[in-house]
């Protein structure tokens, strides 16, 4: 059920994203005048279709991951001679151009709309309040005391934790110092404190600032529940399903994710004892965690997803009411800051700031779709929003194949006043697959590497 939850969340994700993005060169393409041959959800064999009244078929292909639409083209094959008028090519260039970036419009349109539909149902976020804080951490020894309030990370405002983590983040790879401003939870006094930083977490393939530095919320765990198990995997050898409720490993109580990381990772081929509730039935079991070498060092791994459970006390907790207008101007902040985000991590990727070990592909947005859809509907809905902005500020990369690509020919159509030849066309798209396919497969490298525990 687990698996089957994930693939339909993802497949739901995914195809809201792409369609929304095909839909905006689509509709755009038909304003210009250019004829729309097909709209395809997917790749390869046609399954299902229909054809408009506009002559355009509509198919939900055999390869759900993707999309296209196909207009009128004479690269493609032979146009007759009463559709010349309509085909893409034969365009002036400012069409083509609007063709083309009506897709990643689309996507921000999307992401913008379903931001307003979360923030007219109202706001919540969590206070960053500083829960515990790790001894000899560096949030320690720069003077951090549980019950402080973050009001600021390197002057940026930071009313809740996500906007902490966020300004965080924009510090991966970076050298000099972070800094915050902090409210003291006795006087109420604002102090200024200060974490020196040096190309601080550049090789990390899945950097978590927030406790990289010893800052915790302030939040109560609840309990560590067992995802997806890998076949084959030790977790699955030793008898451990999904759904079971560690309790104890080792003989040390789970009151944290972070116990039973450490303890599997530092027992790399060395019997580890769990204690698990599995239907309400208390059972014990031996499992021997497999060594992974990764930055080094041998890990052990179970090949096991975990969802620990836990909640915010309610005074960590504020709600905000929107009006129709409020919510918009938000929904709009929001999207903004997203595409900023990316592009600096994209930026940060091409410096070398941040490293290519931190790339997700498709079983990561996999695990991200099933985990947001399970955690609620404004949970996938922030998650869909999200992944439309990727789709759209991904597609505006200049790389041949990629709408962004597109847009450097029509550039430079612009400048030199014809276009540019088909043999550079199609050398460019070919370097664009090339690179392209090497992104997914570090990608997806990265995700086989991390998905489990």
């Amino acid at each position: 059920m687990h698996i089957l939850e994930t693939i339909l969340y993802t497949f739901l994700t995914l195809g809201i994203a792409i369609v929304i993005h095909e839909y905006g060169h689509f509709i755009v393409a038909r304003k210009c005048g250019v004829f729309v041959e097909r709209f395809s959800l997917g790749f390869g064999s046609p399954l299902i279709g229909w054809t408009d009244r506009h002559g355009t078929n509509f198919v939900i292909s055999a390869l759900p991951l993707g999309g296209y639409v196909k207009m009128l083209d004479s690269r493609s094959g032979h146009v007759p001679e009463d559709l010349l008028g309509s085909e893409f090519g034969r365009q002036n260039v400012w069409k083509r151009i609007a063709i083309t970036i009506a897709g990643p419009f689309a996507n921000l349109l999307l992401s913008i709309f379903a931001f307003w539909v979360l923030f007219f149902n109202g706001e919540t976020g969590v206070k960053p309040i500083v829960g515990n804080i790790e001894d000899e951490s560096p949030a320690k020894v720069a003077g951090f005391a549980p019950g402080m309030t973050i009001l600021s990370v390197n002057e940026q405002l930071t009313p809740n934790w996500s906007n902490v983590s966020k300004e965080l983040f924009s510090s991966i790879g970076t050298t000099g110092s972070l800094k915050f401003v902090v409210k003291s939870p006795e006087s109420g006094d604002t102090i200024k404190l200060s974490i020196p930083i040096e190309k601080w977490l550049r090789d990390a393939s899945e950097p978590y600032p927030i406790y990289e530095l010893g800052l915790t919320p302030k939040y109560t765990f609840k309990q560590l529940n067992l995802g997806l198990i890998m076949e084959g995997s030790a977790a699955e050898k030793a008898g451990l399903l999904s759904g079971d409720v560690v309790t104890k490993i080792n003989g040390w109580n789970v009151n944290s994710t972070q116990i039973f990381v450490e303890e599997i990772e530092s027992n790399a081929n060395r019997t580890v004892v769990l204690d698990i509730v599995r239907d309400n039935v208390d059972m014990r079991i031996e499992v021997t965690p497999e060594a992974v070498f990764r930055d080094g060092f041998d890990y052990g791994q179970i090949g096991v997803q975990l969802a620990p459970q836990g909640i915010y006390p309610e005074s960590m907790l504020y709600s905000i009411e929107h009006t129709i207008s409020s919510a918009a101007i938000r929904s709009l902040s929001e999207t903004s800051d997203y595409i900023t985000f990316i592009i600096k991590s994209i930026k940060k990727l091409l410096t070398g700031e941040l490293s290519s070990k931190s790339l997700s592909g498709p079983i990561g947005i996999a695990k991200a779709a099933g985990d947001s859809g399970r955690a609620g509907l404004d949970n996938f809905i922030r998650f869909t929003a999200i992944l439309s902005i990727m789709l759209g500020v991904m597609n505006m990369l200049p790389i041949p194949v990629l709408d962004g690509g597109h847009l450097i020919f029509y550039v430079i159509e612009i400048i030199k006043g014809s276009p540019v030849s088909e043999e550079m066309q199609v050398v460019g798209l070919k370097l664009g697959v090339a690179i392209l396919f090497g992104f997914m497969m570090v990608a997806t490298f990265n995700d086989l590497t991390r998905a489990f525990m």
